[in-house]
């Protein structure tokens, strides 16, 4: 199973990207796909999950209102639509995958997942 990235650029504050990442092998129909990120010098941090078993979403504190998770369980395909983009946001995001429900309370743990696509980067600036 491989994830495949992509969606990555440079955007000035305040616009939009959309992050795709499409599963080869896998569906994850039943599963749980999701986005991290990484900024220089700082820890991976969870964006956002979606459950395709029942459609539950969660979004970290920072990016909810402005962040969209979206999934194309047919095709194994998860997106993010990012809005209202600040420079804070610049960093490398990569998708994770699961093949069965994850709980909500582990939902945002990085170890959870089993599947790893390469980061794109995502850099806001003017």
């Amino acid at each position: 199973v491989q994830l495949q990235a992509s969606g990555g650029g440079l955007v000035q504050p305040g616009g939009s990207l959309r992050l795709s990442c499409t599963a080869s092998g896998r569906t994850f129909s039943r599963g749980t796909m999701a986005w991290f990120r990484q900024a220089p010098g700082k820890e991976r941090e969870f964006v956002a999950a979606r459950r395709n078993s029942d459609r539950y979403t969660d979004y970290a504190t920072s990016v909810k209102g402005r962040f969209t998770v979206s999934t194309d369980s047919a095709s194994g395909t998860v997106y993010l639509q990012m809005s209202s983009l600040k420079p804070e946001d610049t960093a490398v995001y990569s998708c994770a995958a699961k093949s069965n429900h994850v709980i909500v309370s582990a939902i945002q743990l990085p170890r959870m997942y089993d599947y790893w696509g390469q980061g794109t980067q995502v850099t806001v600036s003017s």
